[in-house]
């Protein structure tokens, strides 16, 4: 990239102002992650629109990290987003607003420009595709309160749901973690997920029925866009991104058994790909081959994980052991 075209991504593209971050704390934007330098102050040339900011800071002697936290961003043209580093909580906070205005101020003035890092507009991308369907709207509507997503903070978000011996261990393990605060042992509220049933029940039909109502679930899948998604099937793609996004970029438990939900719900329809809803599944099925080009995974029909197969080398596969989903729903 030449001069004037890396100026001109410079005054186009917005900027993420990190102040105080320590040293050797790695620092994610989307898919690119980097290593904090003595001089860091944070990234330059974010293309606008929806962003996944996550960070892990080291201990002192950099030898293990904090779990990873991130958030949501929706960045408009030449904007500038400000937060610092709260080295008492160990996180990225925001500022009073006037301070902020100052930051902001500094950096359109070029202060700031040396000790910014360029976006790898390269890799752009492979991002835009991963969050096309991401809005303002879908993260307002979806981020937890405060706005940060961590895994070291959902073990109280399922204590009343039936876990596995390893995931009974798990959650001792985050309880007891160094990096644990109070507010990861409180009644803690995670994303505000669509709830998705595991098993449909209808009063007033016989079994051969029920039956089919659980084989093919287009009629569960209708009922959730017309209740909870307004009708909108770009509301539920963009769903099942953010839940994406938060459990690869963010290792968020509770993002992946969202994800996880949304695919079995598409995965588990007959009649909708071919009559109701063709369009939203030709949409699905491009998400689909970009998961298989992009990071090599399979999806395969009357596997044992529902649908979704893992290679058991593959560093991005997940590794949690699943019981059947005690929820259920009636379809009206």
């Amino acid at each position: 990239m030449d001069a004037e075209t890396a100026v001109e991504a410079a005054k186009q593209g917005s900027t993420l102002v990190l102040l105080d971050v320590p040293q050797h704390t790695l620092i994610g934007v989307d898919t690119q992650v980097v290593s904090v330098g003595p001089s860091f102050k944070g990234i330059k040339m974010i293309p606008p629109g929806p962003h996944f900011v996550s960070y892990s800071s080291p201990t002192r002697d950099a030898k293990d990290f904090s779990p990873v936290t991130g958030f949501f961003i929706f960045s408009g043209p030449s904007e500038v987003i400000v937060r610092k580093w709260d080295g008492q909580e160990e996180r990225l906070v925001k500022l009073p607003q006037d301070e902020e205005a100052r930051y902001c101020c500094a950096v359109r003035n070029w202060e700031f420009d040396r000790f910014l890092g360029p976006y790898n507009l390269s890799q752009y991308g492979d991002w835009k595709r991963l969050s096309s369907y991401i809005t303002k709207t879908i993260i307002e509507r979806i981020e937890p309160i405060g706005g940060e997503i961590t895994v070291a903070s959902e073990s109280a978000l399922h204590k009343f749901t039936p876990k596995t011996a390893k995931e009974n261990a798990l959650d001792e393990q985050l309880k007891a973690s160094r990096f644990a605060t109070a507010s990861d042992t409180s009644d803690a509220r995670g994303c505000y997920y669509t709830s998705i049933p595991h098993v449909i029940k209808h009063k007033g039909i016989d079994v051969q029925q029920l039956t089919s109502l659980n084989l093919d679930k287009t009629q569960l899948l209708e009922s959730l866009l017309q209740k909870d998604y307004g009708g909108s099937e770009d509301m539920l793609l963009g769903e099942l991104q953010f839940a994406f996004v938060a459990f690869l970029m963010g290792q968020s438990l509770e993002a992946f058994l969202q994800w996880k939900a949304l695919v079995n719900l598409l995965f588990g329809c007959t009649e909708a790909p071919f009559h109701t809803r063709s369009r939203l599944f030709v949409k699905t099925r491009k998400l689909k081959a970009l998961l298989e080009s992009n990071f090599g995974w399979e999806f395969m029909q009357n596997s044992a994980v529902d649908g979704i197969h893992f290679e058991e080398d593959d560093e991005f596969a997940p590794v949690v052991v699943m019981l059947d989903d005690p929820n259920s729903t009636e379809v009206p």
